[in-house]
């Protein structure tokens, strides 16, 4: 059975109701009016002749061609259209793990990539190191793989810390699970965010044929309302199993979400830039509040994607903190309590912000006031 999934419980109280939402996870998003207007004439028709009947099980074929266009390998086929990044996860490690396995899984994490496998598996984690940059350590992954390991779990840019780890790295990964015939399941929601695009890593289907590549248009384009998530693998096997998982939750996706993706992804270059260019317009503001109060927390900005997991010093603790500023000032963060592992220790002073909409001056000032005017 699966646990309470805790970042979800805590934004059901808070996500709605707190006057300054400073933790989203998403890029700024569009309005209908203004993603329409991004359309060419063909998607523009299917638009406007939308029949709201079933779609195709594997998602619209035209979305998934776009889809396919944004990998250097991956064809139409290789890719299959789910109910947001969520949904995929979970039916992917459906389709790949069963009792008697054993995944290894990055940590600290979105939680559903620890419980979602632990409630099929033995799991072992390999915590990115808080005091060396967040680095991933191959040869604790190496020595974490067992006979039995069946799937290596990874998200780069990492959620919640940002972290992009190296090209190099990222294609020993890939070699260190093909040589072992492990499945990498490559989380790639932030993909295209990165502060230097030099650092972009390749997508994993790109490297093997075996490893599964995840993303969606909710983080890095801004629209998690369409709730349209997609995998691409190389192996037809893998796709196999993720459509007869699919039939058991959703079948199929939401018609008109399938064309306004379709939109988006054409126009992802253009959706990008824009969402780059407001996280560099933000980066300024968040490093002067940082700077301002630097005897409070340990700021430092994410080498990719828009979120980050700056520590706080002070003495009452980052749970009583953010529990103060969102019940006393409604200014919603994110405790480290809510990327607690069950499977390594993760930072306990750490709280998640996110700096990928605009206009952040208004809930940093909130928070501004506050601290000064509270006891540290």
């Amino acid at each position: 059975m699966l646990p309470e999934f805790r970042l979800e419980t805590y934004f059901s109280r808070w996500e709605f109701t707190a006057r300054y939402h400073l933790t989203a996870s998403d890029a700024q998003t569009m309005t209908m009016t203004e993603l329409l207007a991004l359309a060419d004439d063909e998607d523009r028709r299917a638009w406007d002749e939308l029949a709201l009947g079933y779609t195709e099980i594997f998602g619209d074929p035209a979305l998934r061609q776009a889809i396919a266009e944004t990998y250097a390998l991956a064809s139409a086929e290789d890719v299959i259209c789910f109910a947001g990044a969520e949904e995929a996860l979970y039916l992917a490690m459906q389709a790949l793990l069963e009792p008697g396995d054993h995944a290894v899984v990055v940590t600290p994490n979105y939680q559903a990539a620890e419980t979602v496998p632990l409630a099929l598996c033995e799991v072992t984690g390999v915590a990115l190191d808080p005091d060396d940059d967040w680095a991933l350590d191959l040869d604790r992954v190496r020595a974490a793989i067992r006979p039995e390991t069946r799937v290596v779990s990874v998200n780069f840019p990492h959620n919640p810390t940002g972290k992009v780890i190296a090209t190099e790295d990222f294609a020993r990964l890939v070699e260190l699970c093909d040589e072992r015939g492990i499945r990498l399941f490559s989380d790639e929601v932030y993909r295209g965010l990165e502060l230097d695009p030099a650092r972009t890593l390749p997508q994993a289907t790109d490297l093997s044929d075996r490893a599964l590549s995840l993303n969606v248009t909710s983080k890095s384009l801004g629209l998690p309302g369409l709730r349209i998530g997609w995998i691409a693998c190389r192996d037809p096997l893998v796709r196999s199993r993720l459509e007869r998982a699919k039939h058991y939750t959703t079948i199929c996706n939401s018609a008109p979400s399938e064309v306004l993706a379709r939109i988006a992804v054409k126009a992802r270059a253009h959706i990008l830039s824009r969402n780059r260019a407001i996280i560099a317009e933000n980066l300024p503001v968040f490093d002067a509040f940082f700077a301002e109060f630097a005897d409070l927390f340990d700021w430092q900005a994410p080498d990719g994607g828009c979120v980050a997991f700056p520590r706080y010093l002070g003495r009452d603790g980052v749970e009583r903190f953010c529990a103060s500023v969102v019940e006393d000032a409604g200014i919603l963060l994110l405790p480290a309590g809510l990327y607690r592992s069950e499977l390594t220790s993760t930072p306990t002073d750490r709280f998640r912000i996110g700096i990928g909409r605009r206009n952040p001056e208004p809930g940093l000032g909130a928070l501004a006031s506050w601290l000064r005017n509270n006891a540290r």
